[in-house]
């Protein structure tokens, strides 16, 4: 499969990482020699060097046979341009771009399929405001994944000395919560995989992985560690896309504050926002956080466009008191240094970013991916099709499928019906298998096994 990307910034440059490790065909434009020779020193990708929106780059780049468009340069025009001109000149299959302003967002008939030809819309902020919401909704919570509209969720906590469970094999979890569901889907200690088998003893600081239907992911969370009181007050430093939006969505659910450098943008919040407090002032300054309280605050997120003050911020609210601190990091060596410190959760905007994409290069009909522990392992809900003579998972129990190393499957969704994995469970057509892999070189060996073919016998 060929892959354009248009934009060598942080999320272009991430996913031709991701992709190049899987052996497709990644060419990858941008107008900065030194970015291009830097990832194609690196990585086994051809590079492009122009403007991506022009023809003649674009035509230089393979675009007449492409099967995917990714246009995610740093401007929103520039990627919208670029769909067009792959549709009208060069008829690429598929084209995906990445639209941050809400100005374009905000007008529905502009993506309609007889307007601007996007097959899909990738909007980081979204996406990163939706991370932050579900880890907020869900106190203990280390990451928190939807799979089939949110029917199902799989949730990373760290494992703690007065968790119920700790020092007990997972095949006591029923015992412990006869009328929940659930599965452990991984198990990562000192940063390496685990794959559960019922006589597997969860320890103190294990990342569990573990998945249940929606409505009783809390009750498997107080298993792993004692449960935690709901987050009440919530500060946000930077009020750009993120930070907005944030607030936005959260403000009649928490007593939000958000702190505001530019005096410009901090008027404009103001002026937005119904109940949030808005300060102006710097989210590093310590006698302005003591000022407002600090101590007070459940959860300091450090949301600007600035690694550093991210950082450096949210170090300083942890140390006044704040209960948990979330910190967006947008650059690799930096997320190496703050893992596993005194920030709770760093979140990375093109990790999370990049999941949504991968769905759509996925050989298989995959209707979600997320991207785990900055690339390492992957989530992914796969639709079996096909019947018992071609198809290697439909009509068959789980335990007789073959699985590859490192593959855990751990639910299906049928309908509206929420199947937690056991062995004996027959995978239907049309279910959404939600499988989880700590090795991401099985990927393919996934997407065979969901492939549907008229030879299988």
């Amino acid at each position: 499969m060929k892959i354009l990307i248009l934009g060598a910034g942080q999320v272009g440059g991430t996913l031709a990482e991701n992709l190049a490790k899987e052996d497709f065909d990644i060419t990858l434009v941008d107008e900065d020699p030194v970015r291009l020779q830097e990832l194609a020193s690196r990585l086994d990708i051809q590079t492009v060097e122009g403007f991506a929106s022009h023809p003649e780059v674009l035509e230089r780049a393979g675009a007449d046979d492409a099967d995917i468009l990714v246009a995610v340069t740093s401007s929103d025009e520039v990627n919208m341009i670029a769909c067009q001109t792959c549709f009208t000149l060069f008829r690429t299959p598929t084209k995906i771009a990445r639209i941050r302003s809400s100005a374009y967002l905000n007008q529905e008939s502009l993506f309609a399929r007889n307007s601007l030809p996007i097959d899909r819309l990738i909007h980081p902020e979204q996406v990163v405001t939706g991370q932050i919401r579900d880890i907020l909704d869900h106190p203990g919570a280390l990451e928190v994944l939807d799979f089939a509209d949110g029917r199902v969720q799989l949730v990373a906590m760290k494992a703690y000395a007065d968790g119920p469970l700790i020092g007990r094999a997972l095949n006591v979890l029923p015992q412990h919560m006869p009328k929940v569901d659930a599965r452990v889907a991984a198990i990562f200690r000192n940063g390496q995989p685990i794959i559960p088998e019922g006589n597997t003893v969860i320890e103190v600081d294990d990342e569990v992985f573990f998945i249940a239907a929606r409505k009783d992911i809390n009750a498997v969370m107080s298993e792993l560690r004692k449960a935690e009181k709901p987050f009440k007050r919530i500060m946000i430093a930077g009020g750009g896309n993120i930070g907005a939006r944030l607030a936005a969505s959260i403000e009649g659910q928490y007593t939000t504050k958000v702190l505001e450098q530019s005096k410009a943008r901090s008027m404009v919040l103001a002026e937005i926002l119904d109940t949030t407090v808005v300060i102006n002032g710097s989210a590093t300054d310590r006698d302005l956080l003591l000022e407002e309280n600090i101590e007070e605050c459940d959860v300091f997120c450090a949301v600007t466009n600035d690694d550093e003050v991210n950082i450096m911020s949210a170090l300083m609210a942890k140390r006044l008191g704040v209960r948990q601190v979330i910190s967006l990091i947008a650059k690799p060596a930096y997320l190496d240094l703050v893992q596993g410190g005194e920030i709770d959760l760093a979140i990375s905007p093109q990790q999370a970013t990049i999941g949504t994409l991968l769905s759509h290069v996925r050989r298989a009909d995959v209707a979600r991916v997320h991207s785990l522990r900055r690339g390492a392992a992957e989530a992914m809900e796969a639709i079996a099709h096909g019947d018992v003579k071609t198809s290697k998972v439909v009509g068959r129990r789980l335990s007789e499928i073959d699985l590859p190393d490192g593959t855990t499957i751990g639910a299906i969704v049928r309908d509206e019906e929420v199947l937690i994995a056991h062995h004996d469970v027959v995978i239907q057509p049309d279910d959404h298998v939600i499988l989880f892999l700590v090795d991401k070189r099985q990927i393919a060996a996934v997407e065979r096994l969901f492939q549907v073919s008229l030879s299988f016998f």
